[in-house]
């Protein structure tokens, strides 16, 4: 393929089987470096039985024991959070990282979460829109006033400023033709989700390229990813069945790991994988859900170089 494609890693977060090893996590930063990917990234979740270590703490973690990668989080969901703290602890991960900080957000597809954190599911794009604002004002601004119709600040200073100017990048996750115009309208990115079949990423690009070049935005500066879970394994139904009993923990859905993944031996791995770039990606979120240090190596070795 002629197409350049920016390969990155999610960083280990989830387990069925107990806690994960901070050696495990620590030693597979260090070779995702050493192997070249270009950043490492996390997903936002906080409730649910599944094991999953806290997206911003396991950033700031990556970025202490990283020197090179780009670290991101697609997607935070900050229409659950205070945009003044949020705003707080993203531009102190920035400074940590050295300005290596990619900030993902979407407004998250579940409104059944909003009440267990003490707020409504109604208006949340509303509030979804507001909080995002307040945050990049935050983020450069020396003092913020700002009345809207959720949050209020008077002459609110916050130091230090991110490393990254005017602010780090902001890549949306959205799906409803609304949320795919707030993207191109608010965003520096976009990124397909991992809980969405290729076809459907073909379709929001799609989407999307018409609504940039409707606002006259250039394409190469808002680059397109997807997170791809995955799963090498000449044992196509054994790699199924993993992935599956992932799915059921995670998304409650074990008939998801069908419907979305890329799964099976190397060639059926660049074939999914090829199409999903065709579709429009050019960042690949990797992301493999079990033996991911054997994933890391392989993608690298045997995946990327295909593609």
């Amino acid at each position: 393929m002629n197409t350049r494609v920016t390969a990155a890693i999610a960083i280990p977060q989830t387990s069925l089987h107990g806690p994960l090893s901070i050696t495990h996590i620590r030693d597979f930063l260090a070779r995702a470096e050493t192997l070249g990917y270009e950043s490492a990234w996390v997903v936002d979740r906080t409730l649910g039985a599944i094991y999953a270590l806290e997206a911003v703490e396991l950033l700031t973690y990556a970025a202490a024991v990283t020197t090179r990668m780009r670290l991101g989080a697609a997607v935070l969901l900050t229409a659950l959070h205070s945009p003044v703290h949020m705003a707080k602890r993203l531009a102190t991960l920035d400074e940590l990282s050295g300005g290596r900080l990619i900030v993902g957000v979407g407004l998250g597809g579940d409104p059944k979460v909003y009440p267990a954190h003490g707020l409504s599911a109604e208006r949340r794009a509303a509030r979804f829109e507001e909080g995002i604002e307040v945050m990049k004002r935050l983020w450069t601004e020396p003092r913020v006033t700002f009345n809207g119709q959720f949050f209020t600040l008077s002459q609110a200073a916050m130091e230090p400023k991110p490393v990254q100017k005017p602010h780090p990048p902001v890549w949306f996750g959205a799906h409803h033709p609304n949320a795919l115009r707030r993207a191109v309208a608010l965003g520096s990115g976009f990124i397909g989700a991992g809980s969405s079949p290729t076809s459907q990423f073909v379709d929001e690009v799609r989407q999307v390229t018409q609504m940039m070049a409707d606002a006259k935005r250039d394409p190469a500066a808002f680059p397109i990813g997807k997170r791809v879970y995955l799963a090498i394994d000449r044992d196509r139904a054994r790699a199924g069945k993993r992935l599956a009993e992932w799915f059921a923990a995670f998304y409650g859905r074990a008939e998801m790991a069908e419907q979305v993944s890329v799964f099976g031996g190397p060639q059926e791995v660049v074939d999914g994988l090829a199409e999903v770039v065709r579709g429009g990606a050019q960042y690949l979120l990797l992301n493999p859900v079990f033996d991911e240090r054997e994933h890391l190596e392989q993608l690298a070795s045997e995946i990327m170089p295909a593609l």
